[in-house]
């Protein structure tokens, strides 16, 4: 199960919030977020925040290298042990902010995608829709990182982005208007969530 979404639109708290309900219902999960959850993560994660020298393609390569490392040794193992996987952004992350944002062919990003996942895919995928001048308003109260130092017509491309890519798949994705309160869409999530797994 995978949460998308602009940067402050909540992916966050909803899947920790969805992990803590899977446990308190018995169900064995883990929850990852990406970059991050390996060494080789973390480091990646720490390079994207500090480096100013990277370009799209250096950011598409780093993030899918985190990624390879998520799926091989997290990933495929916590499935392979029937857990369900909670992940704070995935693949379509890379398509949105690199693809849409950075310009990048979509192609080159969704082959690069299949390689370092082994063309593994989430079951359910939650886009927590938020317009970016509102997302910035959340932010302003932490530290920002490289991407949310962007200015708002990138974040505008990546939402559009995003927009696209959940409407090319309606099977898989549930839009939530990320306006709500974090308890009115927790509980949205959770009615989507408990009827895939009866």
């Amino acid at each position: 199960m995978v949460f998308e979404g602009v940067e402050g639109s909540g992916k966050s708290t909803q899947s920790h919030l969805l992990t803590r309900q899977l446990d308190r219902e018995g169900i064995n999960c883990l929850h990852l977020r990406e970059p991050g959850d390996t060494e080789t993560g973390e480091k990646i994660r720490e390079w994207l925040q500090t480096s100013s020298d990277l370009d799209g393609y250096s950011e598409l390569f780093l993030l899918s290298a985190s990624r390879r490392a998520l799926v091989k040794n997290k990933i495929i193992p916590a499935l392979a042990n029937d857990h369900v996987v909670v992940l704070d952004r995935y693949t379509y992350s890379t398509l949105a902010y690199q693809g849409f944002g950075r310009g990048i062919d979509i192609q080159h990003i969704d082959y690069v995608n299949m390689l370092a996942t082994d063309d593994l895919n989430p079951d359910i995928a939650f886009l927590l829709d938020i317009n970016p001048e509102d997302s910035f308003q959340r932010k302003q109260k932490g530290t920002l990182d490289r991407w949310e130092l962007e200015n708002i017509d990138f974040h505008k491309k990546v939402r559009d982005g995003y927009l696209k890519i959940s409407g090319n798949d309606q099977n898989l994705w549930t839009v939530i208007n990320a306006n709500q309160t974090s308890e009115s869409i927790s509980e949205k999530v959770w009615d989507i969530v408990r009827r895939h797994l009866r």
